[in-house]
């Protein structure tokens, strides 16, 4: 495939951020040099490469220069190398040409794949920044198995007796409901959830009492409650000690939900109609911690996290998502890390995910239903962030009229609690741009922080 690229758009082509997913390569990158971006990219989360582009890094920066294959078979030993890697199940390209600049770029796109891909010299590499790390300790390669979803470690054993499983309340209430004609013990290894007689990861989360107690550290939930709409908070803006929520997984989502709920219920914020309490759909928060802790890492050391603050709640889930899910294709692609936790959780009376596979499409139509902005789902380098925002679909300009057919003045603070806008300049580039379109006037008198505006006052004849 060849595609022109028009003179005013090369300047951005050649100024974006090399990163975890984007790199820029000369004609002269040697196939095993660029086998190893290609390894990096599919192990971690995708991207793109540009070969035909050269650096120059002076105190200033880089500057990238387009210098490109004199012609589309120059670059054949790039294309070999491709098809050794996996060919069209890991790469597409794309050829750049441009009528101002010389020869050919090539626009390889690497997607994330499912099973780990090898550079030339036989090692895989994974994508940090800018860099290519390679993977070659036994732990570094554990640990990429488990990121990709290859391995779970809810098959891991736990060094406690069968009865915390096989004899719990848990345990003994769910076979009595579900399985009244089988022992527990022959049925829990029936079901692969003890391996040589020890349970597993697994079984402790689904059947022990007290999960908690035997991973600590691992599969609690904490809830924090900041009293602000800022980010990046700390501890001096808490509302009071954060909550620690334990017990078996489908106890402890449904608790976790219900107390995320109930503090939710208690904040107020001021909106276009004056003061209003803040809500949430069920389907949301329900379907959105469920996806949290069912699909987490459990060898990440690390309680699953919520945020409640006054405008927004961050659930933040450890561990990256695994297999070939990316967060553009989240909503459309299924892979499960933990595919036991999954489907014995919904063998429970009222499962929590009653419908496998469709609980953050359920999450984010909850949201479009009653007009608040959808979810918006952020990956960092060892978890996946989920933002639940309260902001209303129509634009923050709409919002700001709107508020002043009901009062008279607006401040900057009023402004951003209306519009869910997160810093004061977005708010002023608000009013700025009411104000040239005759809709706003600054109130006089009033500066600073005191500042208002207010619909212009009819001029008198």
């Amino acid at each position: 495939m060849k595609k022109i690229v028009p003179a005013e758009d090369i300047a951005s082509l050649l100024k974006q951020e090399e990163g975890i997913f984007f790199d820029y390569k000369a004609v002269e990158v040697s196939p095993a040099s660029l086998s190893k971006s290609i390894s990096a990219f599919a192990n971690t989360s995708g991207g793109e490469i540009i070969v035909g582009v050269d650096e120059v890094a002076d105190i200033q920066g880089k500057e990238h220069y387009w210098r490109g294959f004199p012609d589309q078979e120059a670059a054949n030993p790039i294309f070999a190398i491709i098809e050794k890697l996996g060919g069209l199940n890991v790469c597409s390209t794309s050829f750049l040409e441009s009528e101002n600049e010389e020869g050919y770029l090539l626009h390889i796109t690497i997607r994330k794949t499912q099973g780990i891909i090898k550079a030339t010299n036989d090692l895989p590499y994974t994508r940090r920044n800018a860099q290519n790390l390679k993977v070659e300790t036994t732990d570094a390669l554990r640990r990429l198995e488990l990121d990709k979803g290859i391995a779970s470690f809810e098959d891991e054993t736990v060094n406690v007796e069968v009865n915390e499983v096989s004899n719990s309340i848990t345990a003994l209430e769910f076979m009595l409901q579900q399985i009244p004609h089988s022992e527990p013990e022959v049925w829990l290894k029936s079901q692969f959830l003890l391996n040589n007689g020890s349970p597993t990861v697994a079984s402790i989360l689904l059947f022990a009492d007290e999960p908690q107690a035997i991973l600590p550290k691992r599969c609690a939930i904490k809830i924090f409650r900041y009293t602000t709409t800022d980010e990046g908070v700390d501890r001096e803006r808490l509302a009071f000690d954060p909550l620690t929520v334990e017990g078996p997984i489908v106890d402890l989502i449904s608790k976790a939900v219900a107390q995320t709920k109930e503090i939710v219920e208690g904040i107020k914020r001021m909106t276009e109609g004056g003061l209003e309490e803040i809500s949430y759909p069920d389907e949301t928060l329900h379907e959105i911690i469920t996806n949290a802790v069912l699909h987490r890492d459990y060898s990440i050391a690390t309680d699953t996290q919520i945020r409640i603050y006054d405008d927004r709640i961050e659930v933040q889930s450890p561990g990256r998502l695994a297999g070939h899910v990316t967060i553009e294709t989240v909503l459309d692609e299924q892979f499960a890390r933990n595919g036991k936790i999954v489907r014995m959780a919904n063998k429970f009376p009222n499962p929590p995910n009653k419908d496998v596979g469709e609980g953050l499409n359920t999450a984010f139509e909850a949201m479009k239903k009653i007009r608040l902005a959808e979810p918006e789902i952020t990956e960092t380098e060892n978890s996946v962030l989920v933002f639940i925002r309260h902001q209303r679909l129509a634009s923050p300009a709409q919002i700001i009229m709107e508020y002043l057919d009901s009062h008279t003045e607006i401040t900057n603070q009023i402004g951003r609690e209306i519009t869910g806008l997160r810093r004061d300049v977005q708010v002023k580039d608000e009013f700025v741009a009411l104000r040239k379109r005759g809709l706003l006037e600054q109130v006089p008198g009033k500066r600073g922080r005191a500042s208002a505006w207010r619909k212009p006052l009819p001029t008198k004849s």
